[in-house]
């Protein structure tokens, strides 16, 4: 080959090699390693999951396709979500997902190279998943649901469809819940202006479920609110239950405590949260950096009544608060 030929065809074959890496690299499987606040088996965990894998589709990743998505289900185990997420790590994902605020911890805590972005979070800074919502720093970004200042608007609804409310107790798992103490300052500052009593029970395993709102049955004017964690997710059913049980009114942070029995709940709606965190792990997975994505919070709430309950309790739900719910369980 002469020397012209020879650089000629060296120099088309140089021009061609950065599309051959860009259509290897587009081809390559993608590995996503997802953390749930649920044990196998959730119904709501299931629907969540499955949210999650239908919106990656829509962007253009299928699981076992061009994708591959692993689940690890630790229920309100925060051992078990500490082993999982270390498990996660190990399989080298190109992006891990944590669906809650406790497991996105876990996942910082088990790695500050892997690309986090979480989803229904709460108050992300002061857990310090994130520097800061402009600029989380490091490897963590994502969408918050609740913020501490929640915690007045929560107390205030009760304090709507409840009027004899004297005194309300917060339960939480500090573990499970990072952010409870938060949401429990919020709840207290706000109390005196309802004129209520708010006092924070930690709860860490069934019998101080039980135990916390037994106590609170004691005396007439009772009322609960239940902060949304891994915890008192896992165990709903059981504290649905004691609170009918025992005719307190209660208000829960995520709307299927209220889907399930529960009284009403006030949250972020869900289905947007994911869609919108599926959009940034589809940046990551595509080469941004999760430092330079601001952190996010919600922009649509849903309120859901459960006249059902309502009725059960002996309560009158305003009109007014029935004409403002977005969903109503008769």
């Amino acid at each position: 080959m002469k020397r012209r030929d020879f650089l000629y065809a060296l120099g088309s074959a140089a021009a061609g090699w950065p599309l051959v890496l860009r259509a290897q690299q587009a081809d390559r499987m993608r590995r996503i390693g997802v953390l749930m606040a649920f044990a196998a088996g959730d119904a709501e965990g299931v629907y969540r999951a499955r949210t999650i894998s239908q919106e990656l589709h829509a962007l253009g990743w299928t699981d076992n396709h061009n994708a591959r998505i692993d689940y690890r289900w630790p229920g309100g185990d925060t051992e078990l979500m500490q082993a999982f997420a270390t498990e996660l790590v190990s399989l080298k994902p190109d992006v891990l997902v944590a669906d809650g605020t406790a497991q996105a911890v876990a996942l910082r805590q088990a790695t500050r190279t892997i690309p986090i972005v979480f989803v229904m979070a709460s108050d992300p800074v002061g857990v310090r998943i994130v520097e800061s919502l402009a600029r989380p720093g490091g490897n963590a970004t994502g969408f918050f649901s609740l913020e501490p200042s929640m915690g007045g608007k929560w107390l205030e609804l009760l304090k709507e469809i409840a009027l004899g409310l004297r005194r309300v107790a917060v339960i939480f798992n500090p573990d499970s819940g990072p952010a409870g103490t938060s949401y429990l300052h919020s709840i207290e500052n706000a109390a005196a202006s309802f004129s209520v009593s708010a006092i924070g029970i930690p709860v860490h395993d069934t019998a101080d479920i039980e135990r916390a709102i037994n106590s609170l049955a004691h005396e007439s004017g009772g009322g609960l609110i239940v902060l949304p964690d891994a915890f008192t997710i896992s165990h709903r059913r059981q504290i649905i239950e004691l609170t009918a049980q025992h005719r307190l009114p209660a208000i829960y942070g995520i709307r299927y405590f209220a889907t399930d029995g529960g009284l009403l709940s006030y949250s972020a709606y869900i289905p947007d949260m994911i869609r919108r965190a599926g959009s940034y792990i589809d940046r990551i997975l595509k080469g941004e950096n999760p430092a330079d994505l601001p952190v996010q919070g919600p922009i649509k709430f849903e309120l859901v009544l459960n006249l059902k309950t309502a009725k059960a309790l002996g309560l009158t739900v305003p009109d007014k608060l029935i004409s403002t719910a977005d969903e109503v369980i008769e």
